[in-house]
């Protein structure tokens, strides 16, 4: 049992460490390793039962790293990580704690050397103390330039800067940051370019990946560093930058402009954080490091920033605030007082900064780029323990207890993280990867409760109400868990009450969670399947948006024909108007990471640089090969999903690379794309397409732009899509509707019912064409079911005009209304007429052959249930979801018998159905009556021949019924 202390000497037990598991602290660990151990005051581990444990000492790794130095810094940057991603996001994210993560005291090193030289300065001018010199601006304002020094005051006298992003920090090496920007720049093009650290080993390589810097190539001895430099001042020129910011380097001109006093003051600060990141060598931060001064209320960087610099405060403050969840307010969390660093978190680890700093009055500092930071610790890795120190000694002590609770774990794909009917001892936190969750009935038969992915929380119900498991949970596929043991949530329960105080209700939170996990079940209840095939997810983001989550998608060919290098090019133009996008395939790995990199040998460094990828990109594209290679077992075993792409003009056919992936037993949802020429026949034969693939979820028909079945060489091919980058995507394109359903994005139409006021619907379509609004799913009751499938067969306007006019002409017929009447025991009508006048307009469509994904929603009246039809014969649904009762017969199911009759009276306008398919945005058109509630009060009979006197008697007060 692993224990903590509280405040009041209490015992906590927050975790149960059983045959397998670990005790241990990488917090501690990296004490040891930075050589500040020091000894464990509130947690203890004490053996409930006999017990035999494997002692690993953590000063036996420091051989290992003094033999392999560049092993330390990736070591520790997985250690921050964890402390960021794992700690920080269950901590923050799920329980709403703040500023208790953090440590508010000074943990500032003495600035000696700034302290002397402010000294020696004011023995010459008496009438100005040390700290006042200190706290003043430090560029001499009798050198610069009038007007720069007037439009900087009016800059930065204003209110902070309102934007989304901060303003880049300026460098010395200007060409590095274009290399990093060309390097994202490149991220866009079809491949990712290839390595250029020059001789770094695989681990320096591994981690500049996960911070997203390229390293220069070494310089020549015999550059033209070596000239005297001079010190220089010069306005920053960033294009988001305030106009305040003033930037100090090193250049080779002779002109000197500013004091020597400011040139001392900058010497001294560089001595100083010498001492702090305990560098040997002075000359590391030559060229490499930057003094600034902002104005107060400038907001230095933002939460979310990824483009973050190592600060360190030389004079003034800088306060650092962090988001509330489920809040607009932000929370001071610590200052950064003169000698203390800032936003190394976060380019140690190359997560995006979780905090937002902010100079609440006038601060200097110095700045050193994520790229000259690894460029140091290429030169001397060690530098990297000095930097991790500060971070672990601003953490709290209740940061530190609940390090050895939480438990970072890997589970394979197919493994169970737990089953139904377990023990609820922890809650668990998707870090990577996905799960899925089934519920086991009575009869033997397994339910889809949801599928869980990045960042969403499993288990919390259970674990927080002491309860069995509910579901089997399942890894799709390799994923990383944080794992918050039971204890430990009891152990935050007990600290922090519930009280109301300004930083929160930690028991509220929990009950917060548990109210939104309850409503995502109820609501994910009333799905009756997912349109798409991607499977309603359990996430507490976004109960009804299940692809939401996906960060990895393969995409695999039914046959050789197949331009799967086209069609994958064309999904990442799509893709790259939503978020970052990142295209792999087995040449551009092996370019990346060498020819060898799909060797079973370096499992562990290819499966941490494909993990770095989905990090830093909102989804990755796998590109498989043709046939059952490494590759593509390897791009199987990352998906979150598989796409099975097909050409539609072809014999519908299973591919041998198919047959091989229904052996392997992969649990990814699986989804048929089927290819179509922009001027071929439309789709057909689409459920013969899927009766051979029982696997598949889910099926999308894409017209695609002629350049997709264009015959070109690779090379060729690349070269015409760079130039296709250069455009935005069409958003009216299938291929961006398939990006859309990939990222949870899709727009959905519903069309309500309404009879002739229906004819409306078809002047919204023509109003949503006219805004350039893209529909990726229609659905609709009653006549919003004949207009949708029209939308869903032609999407043109024109087309679906014509059709529409001549439907409605056709059915103003008195001839076929006459000859269509029957003795009425059922209904007026035999319906045989109306069955015509449908099916002359949908012919033998399928359901499954239309462009755009559809549904339909009958009443069945013999299971007194509502029905969702999204396959079969279209116009047969059509018909039913138009069967007024009295007027038409029901319409027998082919499938079951069951009696439909038309959908309104169960759900006129259902637009909980297609959110519940994983739209959205939900367009719903109700062209329904207003609904009168002034109705007459006429007591407890009622008589139709008083009716009929009201009726017919010109001075009677009309009656409501």
């Amino acid at each position: 049992e692993v224990c903590i202390q509280d405040a009041d000497g209490a015992e906590v037990a927050v975790k149960e460490v059983l045959a397998g598991d670990s005790v241990h602290s990488l917090l501690s660990i990296l004490d040891v390793i930075t050589g500040h151990t020091a000894p464990y005051k509130t947690v203890s581990a004490r053996a409930a039962v006999p017990s035999t444990v494997l002692r690993l000492p953590a000063v036996a790794f420091q051989g290992v790293f003094e033999k392999y130095p560049e092993t330390l810094v990736r070591v520790v940057q997985i250690i921050m990580v964890r402390l960021q991603r794992g700690t920080f996001l269950a901590l923050h994210n799920y329980l709403g704690l703040t500023t208790e993560l953090f440590n508010p005291e000074s943990q500032a090193i003495p600035l000696v050397s700034v302290a002397s030289v402010a000294a020696g300065k004011a023995k010459r001018q008496p009438c100005c103390g040390p700290e006042d010199r200190l706290e003043r601006p430090l560029w001499p304002q009798e050198t610069c330039d009038p007007a720069d020094r007037g439009g900087s005051r009016a800059a930065g006298s204003g209110p902070p800067l309102k934007r989304s992003r901060s303003f880049p920090l300026p460098s010395v090496h200007e060409e590095s940051l274009d290399e990093l920007g060309e390097a994202r720049a490149g991220d866009q093009m079809p491949f990712v370019p290839p390595g250029n650290i020059a001789g770094a080993t695989s681990d320096l390589r591994m981690a500049c990946d996960r911070a997203r810097v390229l390293l220069q190539a070494e310089e020549c001895p015999g550059s033209a560093m070596a000239s005297k430099s001079k010190r220089n001042v010069t306005v920053a020129d960033a294009p988001d930058a305030p106009s305040a910011v003033f930037h100090y380097s090193e250049t080779n001109s002779d002109e000197t402009v500013c004091s020597r006093k400011t040139d001392a003051i900058f010497r001294a600060a560089k001595k100083d954080l010498l001492t702090l990141m305990k560098l040997d060598d002075p000359s590391l931060l030559d060229d490499r490091v930057s003094l600034l001064h902002v104005p107060g209320g400038t907001v230095v960087s933002r939460q979310g920033d990824q483009d973050v610099n190592i600060l360190f405060v030389v004079s003034g403050l800088l306060h650092v605030y962090q988001r509330k969840i489920d809040s607009e307010e932000d929370t001071c969390l610590f200052v950064v007082r003169p000698g203390e660093m800032a936003g190394q978190l976060a380019v140690l680890t190359g997560e995006p900064l979780t905090f937002t700093i902010k100079a609440n009055r006038d601060c200097s500092f110095l700045s050193i780029s994520k790229a000259h930071f690894y460029e140091i610790m290429r030169k001397q890795p060690t530098v990297v323990l000095g930097v991790a120190h500060t971070v672990v000694k601003r953490v709290s002590s209740f940061v530190r207890q609940m390090d050895f609770a939480l438990d970072w774990m890997e589970v394979e794909a197919g493994r169970a993280v737990y089953r139904q009917g377990d023990k609820s001892d922890c809650t668990y936190i998707v870090l990577s990867g996905r799960l899925r969750s089934v519920t086991h009935k009575d009869d033997g038969k397994k339910r889809l409760a949801g599928e869980y992915g990045r960042g969403d929380l499993i288990g919390v119900v259970e674990t927080l109400t002491h309860q069995a498991r509910a579901t089997t949970v399942h890894a799709v596929r390799d994923s990383e868990l944080a794992k918050l043991p039971a204890g430990a949530l009891t152990s935050i329960k007990r600290r922090y009450p519930q009280v109301s105080t300004p930083v929160a209700s930690r028991v509220t939170r929990l009950i917060h969670l548990l109210g939104e996990k309850i409503l995502g079940s109820l609501q994910q209840g009333t799905a009756t399947g997912h349109q798409f095939g991607l499977h309603a997810a359990g996430s507490k983001w976004d109960s009804g948006n299940p692809a939401s989550n996906l960060s990895t998608v393969a995409v695999m060919p039914v046959s050789e024909d197949v331009p799967l290098t086209a069609f994958a090019l064309e999904l990442k133009h799509a893709l790259s108007a939503i978020g970052p996008v990142l295209l792999l395939a087995s040449d551009n790995v092996k370019q990346r990471l060498g020819s060898a990199a799909l060797d079973s040998i370096h499992e562990y460094r290819l499966s941490s640089w494909l993990g770095q990828q989905e990090d830093i990109h909102r989804i990755v594209l796998y590109q498989a090969d043709s046939t059952l290679t490494p590759w593509t077992q390897r791009c199987i075993r990352q998906a979150d999903c598989i796409l099975i792409v097909g050409l539609g003009e072809q014999e519908p056919s299973v591919g041998e690379l198919e047959r091989m992936l229904e052996s392997t037993a992969m649990r990814a949802q699986k989804q048929l794309i089927l290819l179509h020429r922009e001027d071929g026949p439309a789709p057909s034969r689409t459920v013969e397409w899927l009766n051979m693939r029982s696997w598949c979820s889910g099926h999308l028909h894409l017209c695609c732009p002629r350049r997709v079945f264009s015959r070109r060489s690779l090379p060729k091919l690349v070269e015409m899509y760079q130039r296709v980058f250069q455009r935005p995507p069409d958003r009216h394109s299938d291929f961006s509707r398939l990006a859309r359903v990939l990222t949870g994005n899709a727009i959905a139409l519903v069309l309500g019912g309404g009879g002739a006021r229906g004819c409306a619907q078809v002047g919204i379509i023509r109003a949503l064409t006219d805004c350039g609004i893209p529909v990726d799913m229609v659905g609709g009751t009653s006549i919003g079911a004949f207009m949708g499938a029209l939308y869903a067969e032609e999407r043109n306007y024109s087309q679906i005009r014509i059709r529409a006019k001549q439907w409605a002409e056709d059915m103003t017929s008195v001839v076929k209304t006459v000859l269509d009447l029957t003795y009425p025991i059922t209904s007026m009508f035999s319906g045989a007429g109306f069955n015509s006048s449908i099916c002359s307009v949908f012919k033998d469509r399928q359901i499954e052959d239309l462009w755009i994904p559809y549904f339909a929603i009958t009443t069945d009246i013999t299971a007194s249930a509502m029905r969702v039809h999204t396959d079969g014969s279209l116009w047969r649904y059509v018909r039913a979801s138009m069967s007024l009762s009295g007027y038409m017969p029901p319409l027998c199911d082919p499938r079951d018998g069951h009696l439909l009759m038309d959908g309104g009276y169960i759900n006129n306008l259902p637009a909980d159905v297609a959110r519940s398919m994983g739209a959205k945005v939900v367009i719903a058109i109700d062209v329904g009556s207003q609904d009168e509630t002034d109705l007459t009060n006429y007591g407890d009979a009622l008589s139709g021949w008083w009716l009929l006197w009201k009726r017919w008697n010109p001075l009677a007060t009309k009656v409501k019924v």
